[in-house]
């Protein structure tokens, strides 16, 4: 019977070796994602937006600390061509994990309290030290994580994000009673698990049993480029992404950031479920593609597709937004779902360049891409600057995700100068995929603007949508495949 699935899905996955990556990697990451989908309304109704909040606050300062952790080391290791020169980036990483994590128990020791008054969260004084173990177990994922891409073990990074997700909702679900505190725990536990299954490998292939202090340090040296520079458009790139739930609980109270965070991570749901998936293939099959000069028509197809996939999603948000976070999560997340309105272009655009941007690195013009993250950090802190000397959330992120959104479009004609590749490779999916989105979404569009409209009517404009817009990405599916 295992034979025969097996069998299955061999047939099933798409001969060509990128799409096949991706389909592997997408299909782990689905699962994972599918099981928090379906968690999530039951969550919200468990936890509190302030409890979210924490999570919220948490989870940012995790990530704020984890993207500096390797020193953006871990982004070289699927570049060399020489396996041992690989092994010893990743041991070099690893190293640099360590250090970050025992740096973190000095700050939770000496700032942790201050840092939790400061945040408007107190509660996590006492959990702080789950800081310095996030930084250590995501960090070693996150490494392994990176070889395994580089030896196309995709179907392993697959299994362990699946296998995050149920530790993870495992632990949110049973512990509710303890509060706030259960979703740091989940968390915690979630990015642990599978670790292993990636480090074993690794660890026990000839390679990593050749490490030498002289191939760290020769390793250290020859990609020097990614700690000068990707380690600053990280940090700078991450900050501003992880700064609103931080200034919104200091600002605006927990509950602001619970809100945020969840629309957030919502919405965001197809990056998490397709862009880091092709983002990670991308980087696997763009060092190639590059040595022999055929790169440009790689990046101008990806990015078509990823524009046609997020376009009628974003149309929908902004049209349905509050009702859909009422409808699933409950009326108290309905602010949730005005936010999901003002970052649904935002991050449609961040999709679809998140995936590409490993291209700088690939060509390592990484001194580029430290430009445009800044040229991104500096309008994002500005228009929260304007926000909060106003005093009002939603205008803060009315701002925050206007100027997101611009820059991110503005760096999409960046990366095709980069490939050589044409302006209307952009703007030529874009209307393409505008169009069909708005025919799929026509009959949603009518039920919304005619003012009395009966619940029979409602159906049948909701099915009519939903049959175009699976059309819609079937014909997309058959492209790939």
């Amino acid at each position: 019977m295992i034979a025969k699935a097996k069998s299955l899905v061999q047939k099933i996955l798409p001969k060509n070796t990128f799409a096949r990556g991706v389909s592997i990697l997408v299909g782990g990451t689905a699962s994972a994602q599918i099981l928090l989908v379906l968690a999530a309304p039951l969550l919200t109704r468990l936890y509190s937006p302030e409890d979210f909040g924490l999570l919220a606050v948490y989870a940012s300062l995790l990530a704020l600390i984890g993207v500096v952790s390797c020193l953006r080391y871990e982004l070289a290791i699927p570049l060399p061509e020489n396996d041992q020169e690989a092994a010893n980036v990743a041991a070099l990483c690893l190293i640099l994990v360590a250090i970050s994590s025992l740096l973190t128990v000095l700050l939770v020791v000496l700032l942790g309290e201050a840092i939790a008054v400061t945040l408007s969260v107190p509660k996590l004084a006492n959990y702080f030290w789950l800081l310095p173990v996030g930084v250590l177990v995501s960090g070693a994922y996150s490494v392994f994580s990176y070889w395994g891409i580089r030896t196309k073990r995709f179907t392993t990074i697959a299994a362990t994000k699946l296998r995050q997700a149920i530790a993870m909702l495992a632990i949110q679900l049973a512990a509710y009673k303890l509060g706030g505190i259960a979703l740091l725990f989940g968390q915690v536990a979630g990015q642990g698990v599978g670790t292993t299954s990636l480090a074993l490998p690794a660890l026990t292939s000839p390679n990593f049993r050749h490490i030498s202090w002289q191939g760290i340090l020769l390793a250290k040296r020859r990609y020097r480029r990614f700690p000068l520079f990707l380690t600053w458009d990280g940090l700078l790139n991450t900050t501003g992404t992880q700064l609103p739930p931080i200034l919104f609980a200091a600002l605006f109270g927990p509950v602001a950031s619970g809100l945020y965070s969840l629309a957030h991570r919502v919405i965001s749901l197809p990056a998490s479920l397709l862009g880091d998936a092709i983002g990670q293939v991308f980087f696997g099959n763009a060092a190639e593609t590059y040595r022999a000069g055929q790169h440009g028509p790689l990046v101008s197809q990806l990015q078509a597709k990823l524009i046609h996939i997020g376009m009628p999603l974003v149309l929908i948000l902004i049209l349905l937004g509050p009702d859909l976070f009422a409808l699933v999560f409950g009326e108290q997340w309905r602010q949730a779902g005005e936010f999901s309105r003002w970052m649904a272009p935002w991050l449609f655009f961040g999709f679809v360049f998140s995936p590409l941007s490993t291209l700088f690195a690939v060509m390592e013009r990484q001194k580029q891409f430290l430009m445009l993250q800044a040229i991104l950090f500096i309008t994002r802190l500005v228009a929260i600057g304007i926000g909060a000397y106003i005093g009002n959330l939603s205008v803060m992120i009315m701002l925050f995700s206007g100027v997101s959104a611009i820059c991110y479009f503005g760096f999409l004609f960046w990366v095709a100068h980069l490939a050589g590749n044409r302006a209307q490779s952009i703007y030529q999916p874009l209307l393409v995929s505008l169009g069909l989105a708005l025919v799929a979404i026509v009959p949603l569009m009518i039920a919304i603007i005619v003012p009395y409209i009966s619940p029979l009517a409602w159906a049948v404009a909701l099915l009519s949508t939903a049959v175009l817009l699976v059309a819609y990405y079937w014909k997309l599916l058959r492209k790939a495949y």
